[in-house]
């Protein structure tokens, strides 16, 4: 039995609607204190096989009964509440309060006491595969992480690349979560894309450096810089670094063909062929292409995804197979939806 809390967000609504695909698992409850004593349908609409759920609040003795919770609430919230859950249960965080290690760069980039780190929900980075199976507690990553990991990872074990990487990546509205905001208006977004959160002060930066400095074996700056496009759902992350003497376009292709070979979520895409949001659109899936900018000297990766299914519900669905034993692509889409 699965409980969602947070039920009614994005994130949590993209875990129901995985769950109402997979075989193993059942939604038995779903929470959200803000909207507690309402008919889910009301909600999220789309959801019917569970319109008639009610939503009830959040609190840990609700949350209690479940042998799996994923909580799907904004950051800080979500420590509290796992703490007080029982050891024995699988605990889902889609939040950010497990996923760094590093407890001055929680306090840096988010305030607060750092709750402690979780097995990291990124089955495909080496060794955390081993991690995740029979794990009682996972931190589900974050979107832009999700993506620029899974692009950036490769090169930088190699050696191909400089541990100094830029990345620019395009968003949908869904990253910013449900609650109403006057620049997410249709009329603010309709034929508009715009950058925020420049200059290196998004929150995902630290765990992205995290990431990718794990991959290295060491230190890693990121200059990330995002930005927001009118669509509702997907990322589209440009990545880029200076190569390192020695390299070409058949090294890195090599390498990312191997690190990728037995990956079910992690295509990359024939030579020629771009990643584009459209062909990840519901899929729990990375479609990546590679090319080497000769006369700049620099690695250019292209990655996309969505943000709501590889990006946070369907990752979350993944690491719970793989805690509980089960196939790892069990209940999880692999082709997207077009047009």
């Amino acid at each position: 039995m699965v409980g969602v809390t947070g039920a009614t967000g994005y994130a949590g609504g993209e875990v129901c609607r995985l769950l109402a695909g997979h075989p193993n698992l059942r939604l038995a409850g779903v929470h959200a204190n803000s909207s507690a004593g309402r008919r889910l349908g009301e909600l999220q609409p789309h959801l019917l096989p569970y319109a008639d759920m009610e939503v009830q609040p959040s609190d840990p003795a609700s949350l209690a009964g479940y042998d799996v919770v994923v909580l799907a609430l904004p950051h800080g919230e979500s420590a509290a509440v796992a703490a007080q859950l029982p050891a024995e249960t699988l605990v889902v965080d889609c939040g950010a309060d497990h996923r760094l290690n590093d407890p001055a760069a929680w306090a840096r980039w988010y305030g607060g006491e750092h709750a402690g780190s979780w097995p990291y929900g990124l089955p495909e980075l080496p060794g955390q595969r081993e991690k995740l199976m029979n794990a009682t507690r996972v931190a589900v990553p974050g979107c832009y992480p999700t993506s620029v990991t899974l692009a950036l990872a490769p090169a930088l074990a190699a050696g191909l690349i400089e541990p100094d990487v830029v990345v620019v990546a395009a968003s949908g509205t869904s990253g910013a979560g449900k609650s109403a905001k006057p620049h997410l208006l249709g009329s603010e977004v309709m034929g508009s894309a715009s950058a925020y959160g420049v200059g290196g002060v998004h929150r995902h930066t630290p765990e992205m450096i995290q990431n990718l400095a794990q991959a290295a074996g060491a230190p890693v700056s990121v200059s990330f810089t995002p930005t927001l496009v009118p669509m509702s759902r997907g990322i589209l992350a440009t990545c880029s670094a200076r190569m390192t003497p020695g390299t070409d376009a058949a090294a890195a292709r090599d390498a990312y063909t191997k690190a990728y070979a037995d990956e079910p979520f992690v295509h990359l895409l024939p030579e020629g062929q771009w990643p584009t949001t459209a062909q990840v659109l519901g899929a729990n899936t990375v479609a990546l292409q590679i090319a080497v900018d000769a006369d700049a000297g620099r690695l250019v990766v292209v990655a996309a995804v969505d943000n709501l299914t590889k990006g946070t519900g369907g990752a979350a669905l993944q690491c719970v197979n793989l805690a509980l034993g089960l196939p790892e692509t069990t209940g999880l889409p692999l082709v997207g939806v077009a047009p």
